[in-house]
C-alpha cells in the first residue's frame, strides 16, 4: 500500500469492508443520540438534491427522527428536508422521488436564484466578472444560507451529507456544502452508501444515476469522474487499501494535497503550517 494511501485511510477512517445493516443501525443511533444529548435542538434540515448521498442521509436522519418520537413523548422531533432548486432543476423528479422515498415529515422549497443572481450583480457592480465556476460555488453556498436560516428559525442542526470517497477528493464546495454541524456519511465511500441504500430499498435511480454536482451552466450535468478525472470505483478502492494504476493513484493524492485546507478549521498563529 501507498504510504500516502495508509494515511488518508486512517485519517478518514474508512473500513475495507462493512456491513450495510450495521452501519444503518449505528449511524440512525448516530443522529438519535447527537439530539438527546443537545437538548435545545428540535430536530434536522438537509437539502435534498436528488443524489446518492442526501437520499442516504435523509433516509437514516428520518428514520432517527421517527424512533425518537416513537420512543418520548416529551417533544416532537421534526426532520425538514429542503429542495433548493436555481431556478428549474433538470433532475427534479429525482429529488421528488428521493423524499417520497425517505418519508420526510416536512418538506420545503427556497428557489436560491433570485439571492444567486442579486450576489452576482454585486460583485459585477465592482467591475469584477463573475466566472461560471464561481458562481456555482455562489450556488452551493446559498444552498447553505438557506439550511441555515431554517435551522435558525426551528432550532435544528444542519446535515452534512460529505462522505470519504467526497472528502479525499475535496470536492464540495468550502462553506457551501461542505458546511453542517453533523455528518452522518463521514467515514463511507461511495460503493459502501450504495449498499446501505440497497438494504433500505431505495429506488435503482436514485443511487445508480451518474453522480454530478451540476453547479456550473456552461457544463450542465457535468459528471463528477470527468471533473475529477479519476472513477468512484478508483476512488473507492483506494480508500480501501487497494492497488489501483498509478495514474489513478497519483490523481487522488494530488487531489488530497490540493484540497487540505477544506478538511480543517480556519487557520490560527497555533497551527504549525508554515514550520
Amino acid at each position: 500500500m501507498r504510504p500516502l494511501q495508509q494515511k488518508i485511510i486512517e485519517t478518514l477512517r474508512v473500513k475495507s469492508v462493512i456491513n450495510p445493516e450495521e452501519e444503518i443501525r449505528k449511524t440512525v443511533d448516530f443522529l438519535k443520540a447527537y439530539l438527546v444529548k443537545h437538548p435545545f435542538l428540535n430536530g434536522y434540515v438537509l437539502g435534498i438534491s436528488g443524489g446518492q448521498d442526501s437520499t442516504l442521509a435523509g433516509k437514516l436522519a428520518q428514520m432517527a427522527i421517527n424512533e425518537l418520537n416513537e420512543e418520548q413523548d416529551q417533544k416532537v422531533y421534526r426532520f425538514y428536508a429542503v429542495r433548493l432548486p436555481y431556478g428549474v432543476q433538470a433532475d427534479e423528479q429525482d429529488a421528488m422521488d428521493a423524499i417520497a422515498f425517505m418519508k420526510a415529515t416536512d418538506v420545503l422549497r427556497v428557489n436560491v436564484k433570485d439571492a444567486v443572481d442579486a450576489s452576482e450583480r454585486s460583485i459585477e457592480e465592482l467591475g469584477m466578472e463573475i466566472s461560471d465556476f464561481n458562481k456555482g460555488n455562489i450556488k452551493a453556498r446559498e444552498r447553505m444560507v438557506a439550511q441555515y436560516a431554517i435551522a435558525g428559525q426551528t432550532g435544528c442542526a444542519v446535515i452534512g451529507t460529505d462522505h470519504a470517497a467526497e472528502s479525499v477528493t475535496g470536492f464540495y464546495t468550502k462553506f457551501g456544502d461542505g458546511a453542517a454541524d453533523i455528518t452522518p456519511l463521514w467515514r463511507l465511500n461511495k460503493r459502501q452508501g450504495r449498499a446501505m441504500l440497497q438494504v433500505l430499498g431505495a429506488p435503482e435511480h436514485l443511487y445508480l444515476k451518474v453522480p454530478t454536482a451540476d453547479l456550473e451552466e456552461d457544463r450542465p450535468s457535468m459528471p463528477d469522474e470527468v471533473a475529477l478525472g479519476v472513477t468512484y470505483e478508483e476512488i473507492d478502492d483506494y480508500l480501501e487499501g487497494k492497488d489501483i494504476n498509478e495514474k489513478a493513484a497519483e490523481t487522488i493524492e494530488n487531489w488530497y494535497r490540493k484540497t487540505e485546507h477544506k478538511r480543517h478549521l480556519p487557520i490560527t498563529i497555533y497551527d504549525d503550517f508554515w514550520k
